[in-house]
């Protein structure tokens, strides 16, 4: 157990401390009594002590004030020196202790200058003291060498600490960027699954609502066809089942799954099926294209289908009218996709509506292009993109933004 001796609040004086500085006290009066033959010593031995008591209990509080448990050490030993005591290691116990303290708390500028000054005093005093005494060298190089140690030592273990400190930190600096580059990772996962299975749902489901509602309408008075939309919307929910099946299995796809059996993911390629999916739920779409298709990436492929996909999906469940059009407008170095109908849009009665035009923007801007959502100026909805032909790096500006992307986005809701 620790015994600590509190004069202050929050500066403990450990029992570890005492004991050192009555060792310090008994070798300094053990030092004090030292005779050389030869040599003249002082005939009493209480000053040394004295001296010798004030400079051990200075260093009670060394950890706390190290300049200060220096500057009283420093004065006792000059004292202590000029009296004709024999300069010796045990003399200068404290203040090799106080000079350790100092080099192993501060830093090294203040190690330097008080360690220098500390030492010339010493030197000086004993130099002056005796001038043409045999033991001058003793006198002189002695103290150099003997309060070198100390200074050394305690600037090893301050250093020593520095670089524990350091490493420390760095790896509480990396843990916490693992930490949040895995929570970004989730979160990006957890968006993009979403975005995936929103995608891959709710233009199937758009379709097979007005489907079921047309054929509800018809039964009474056309059944065949009520029966031949009943034959469509089977057809329209077995397509989603598939879809999201062939999805479900790419999110759960390890690096060694097999792929063969996975539906390749849909592209421009598959635009007809789409269109004509719509023109069952009774939406009428129309398709031009400007330029020469070109060969567009997996990965803009797939947004623009996902895009053209949305949009139409906002037609079919919240368009007044019953007509679309499509362009696609092709550049050099970019694909210009617009997706508009001509009657006004209506508010969707589902909560938590805006998923799909956020689906989209997040798209686009994931491959380097641009997006814009909103009424039209003389009436109905218009989703409007630029898309690279090739995805663009995360830091490389888009070339040109799509028409519109300037103006305010509506904050109507997919």
């Amino acid at each position: 157990m620790t015994t600590t001796l509190e004069r202050f609040p929050g500066r403990r004086i450990t029992a570890t401390d005492v004991i050192m500085v009555l060792a310090l006290l008994g070798t300094v009066t053990l030092g004090a009594s030292i005779a050389i033959p030869g040599v003249t010593q002082p005939p009493e031995d209480w000053p040394a002590e004295a001296l010798a008591a004030v400079s051990c209990l200075a260093q009670l509080r060394a950890r706390t004030y190290p300049r200060g448990a220096l500057v009283v050490a420093t004065v006792c030993t000059v004292i202590t020196v000029v009296l004709g005591y024999l300069v010796s290691p045990l003399l200068l116990a404290p203040l090799m202790i106080a000079l350790y303290r100092l080099a192993a708390g501060t830093d090294p500028r203040t190690t330097r200058v008080y360690g220098a000054v500390t030492i010339a005093v010493v030197v000086t005093a004993a130099v002056f003291d005796r001038p043409t005494d045999e033991m001058l060298l003793l006198r002189t190089i002695g103290p150099v060498l003997w309060l070198m140690l100390p200074l050394v030592g305690g600037s090893r273990d301050r250093l020593r600490r520095d670089y524990m400190d350091s490493v420390q930190a760095r790896a509480a600096y990396a843990e916490r960027t693992r930490e949040e580059e895995a929570r970004l990772r989730v979160a990006e996962e957890r968006m993009r699954i979403a975005r995936e299975l929103h995608d891959v749902v709710a233009h199937h489901m758009a379709v097979a609502n007005a489907q079921a509602g047309t054929a509800r309408h018809l039964a009474p008075t056309h059944p065949e066809q009520a029966q031949k939309l009943l034959d469509e919307l089977s057809a329209t929910t077995s397509s989603a089942l598939l879809e999201l099946r062939a999805t479900v299995g790419v999110l759960r796809q390890t690096g060694d799954s097999d792929t063969d059996s996975l539906e390749p993911a849909p592209g421009l390629n598959r635009l007809s099926e789409l269109i004509a999916t719509c023109e069952t739920a009774g939406i009428e779409v129309t398709v031009t294209t400007d330029g020469e298709p070109r060969p567009l990436s997996p990965g803009v492929d797939l947004t623009a289908y996902r895009i053209i996909q949305e949009a139409l999906t906002n037609v079919t469940k919240h368009g007044a009218g019953k007509g679309a059009r499509v362009g696609l407008s092709y550049s050099a170095s970019r694909l210009l996709i617009s997706v508009t109908n001509d009657a006004a849009a209506t508010t969707p009665s589902v909560p938590g509506g805006g998923y799909g035009l956020m689906g989209m923007r997040e798209r686009a801007h994931s491959v380097g292009g641009d997006l814009y959502a909103g009424p039209r100026p003389d009436g109905g909805f218009e989703v409007t993109t630029a898309l690279p032909l090739h995805p663009l790096a995360p830091d490389e500006e888009p070339h040109s933004r799509a028409p519109g992307a300037d103006r305010k986005e509506d904050e109507a809701t997919a």
